[in-house]
């Protein structure tokens, strides 16, 4: 076994009693996180703790994904004696199971991919009952114009919708701005907190949030796909305000600054992405209430868009009955074995994708690294909206404050659903 993941024990109390140094275990927590990059360059999201710890990492021998399991799976074993809080003990322990699966996968081994999304998001899924996609056709039949094939209004409907291009670094800096002003007054940010937004190209999805440390972030949006009038606000609140920006922003702050060092480091398919892509799916009902569309309409009026905000909520609230479909899509590709086609054709009849959105879609779902990840959006917004439906609206944000300064993992939340 690599040195790089000893681990040191100590004398407990009891003369017979030995204990593992929780010093020693976070280090190599993170030592095995960074480690994962070394097998698959990204799966670090994010890693904002000592720089030596990374270098040290990046410049011992490529790690073999069957050591990275057994560390895993040691490290499991020794983290209740560390003595750490329960709350800190069950997100670390969370995380080694799903990174124990992940180094299984890089070594070969053959997991369903029901057990795969277990592991890594703590979540069970399943296909989802066709008859919520069919009320919610039902519904976006009665609001879209004209008469005939549902999914053609659909595709016309987001033509008229879409942003000029030369007014996209207009909006993205108006919405920025605007989104950033309210979430400072309920969530307050470091003043030094930066977001920089980069048009980028050949990616499988419309935006990412590249957290780089010291309350900075670079957010790339996907240029190849068209972006449009009623999704930017919640493209923006998504990956900067109050989405995946602020909540690196306040747990660096609050919780790696308080000695939380597990949280220093933000790792693919963990249960620590779903919880971030669920509160940044309700980022944008967060920061600007349920009339969202409203508000972003007067927005797009200063820089000389029109925008019905009323009626893109109304569609906003009937689309959501698809939510599963593309989690539908990726079970039929990796647990029902159907090809390529016979999905893309399952994207477009039920989500009324465009053939070009359904094979990026089925990109996206194609990627070893990024396959089980859809699941994070579907399961991790539904679970979070009933937790956040559990309480008045008047407690609401503070609730959703939560999510930004907690180390809350998918079975915590659902125990306090439980209670």
């Amino acid at each position: 076994m690599s040195p790089v993941f000893r681990v040191a024990r100590g004398r407990g109390r009891a003369g017979s009693v030995w204990r593992v140094s929780a010093p020693r275990i976070l280090d190599d927590y993170l030592r095995l996180g960074l480690a994962f990059d070394r097998v698959e360059d990204g799966f670090v999201d994010a890693f904002t703790g000592d720089p030596e710890l990374r270098k040290e990492v990046a410049v011992g021998p490529r790690p073999d994904p069957r050591t990275l399991a057994g560390t895993a799976r040691r490290l499991r074993s020794e983290l209740p004696a560390a003595g750490l809080p329960r709350a800190r003990q069950a997100f670390i322990d969370a995380h080694l199971v799903a990174l124990e699966c992940s180094a299984r996968k890089f070594a070969g081994d053959e997991i369903s991919f029901v057990d795969e999304v277990r592991a890594y998001f703590d979540v069970d899924i399943a296909m989802e009952d066709q008859e919520r996609y069919r009320d919610a056709h039902r519904q976006l039949d009665e609001l879209l114009d004209g008469s005939g094939d549902l999914g053609e209004r659909y595709a016309s409907y987001k033509r008229r919708d879409e942003i000029p291009a030369d007014k996209l670094t207009a909006c993205v800096d108006a919405f920025a701005g605007a989104l950033r002003d309210r979430v400072r007054a309920e969530y307050p940010l470091p003043e030094t907190e930066t977001v920089d937004f980069q048009v980028v190209s050949d990616k499988p999805w419309s935006g990412f949030n590249y957290y780089l440390g010291n309350y900075r972030s670079r957010v790339a949006i996907n240029g190849d796909l068209t972006q449009h009038l009623s999704t930017l606000p919640h493209l923006i609140a998504h990956e900067a305000y109050p989405g995946h920006h602020t909540e690196h922003c306040r747990k660096e702050r609050l919780l790696v600054g308080g000695g939380e060092r597990e949280q220093s480091i933000f790792l693919v398919n963990t249960p620590q992405c779903l919880m971030a892509e669920g509160l940044a799916d309700h980022a944008l009902h967060a920061a600007a209430g349920d009339d969202w569309g409203l508000w972003a309409q007067e927005i797009y009026a200063d820089l000389g868009l029109r925008f019905d905000g009323e009626r893109a909520q109304a569609i906003a609230r009937a689309a959501a009955g698809l939510l599963g479909v593309r989690q539908d899509a990726a079970l039929l590709l990796h647990d029902r074995g159907r090809d390529a086609d016979e999905v893309a054709a399952y994207l477009e009849r039920w989500s009324l994708s465009t053939p070009q959105r359904a094979r990026q879609t089925l990109r996206f779902l194609s990627s070893p690294l990024w396959r089980a990840y859809i699941s994070t959006y579907v399961e991790g917004y539904r679970l979070l909206q009933t937790w956040l439906d559990a309480v008045p609206a008047d407690q609401r944000l503070a609730r959703f404050g939560r999510l930004l300064d907690e180390p809350l993992i998918p079975s915590s939340i659902r125990a306090e659903l439980a209670a």
